[in-house]
């Protein structure tokens, strides 16, 4: 399985327009999970990021699918000239390092 996850920082002004911007990717059907998250800023050492795009594809090609597609094309032209930084990471949880059951 591959998690995508993605951060994303707005000026106050374009919160709201982002948030609904990165609320389309929902509807994006090549995702098995995709959430869009509020960062509730608890963090003792970061609170900068606004939001979080949080994806699980069942492999890298349903990702590329997903990435491809009409709604993320749109999603994609409708919060790049409103948000201010974006970090985005992917990886295969399969191959993780992961903590053993107790």
């Amino acid at each position: 399985m591959i998690r995508h996850i993605v951060f994303f920082t707005a000026t106050s002004e374009n919160l709201e327009d982002v948030r609904a911007g990165l609320s389309m990717l929902t509807a994006n059907p090549h995702a098995s999970l995709l959430e869009i998250g509020t960062n509730v800023k608890t963090d003792q050492w970061d609170r900068e990021v606004d939001f979080v795009v949080y994806g699980e594809f069942e492999n890298e090609a349903a990702l590329a699918a997903y990435k491809a597609h009409p709604i993320y094309q749109k999603s994609t032209e409708t919060v790049r000239p409103l948000r201010e930084m974006r970090i985005a990471a992917d990886y295969d949880s399969d191959k993780a390092a992961k903590t053993p059951l107790r």
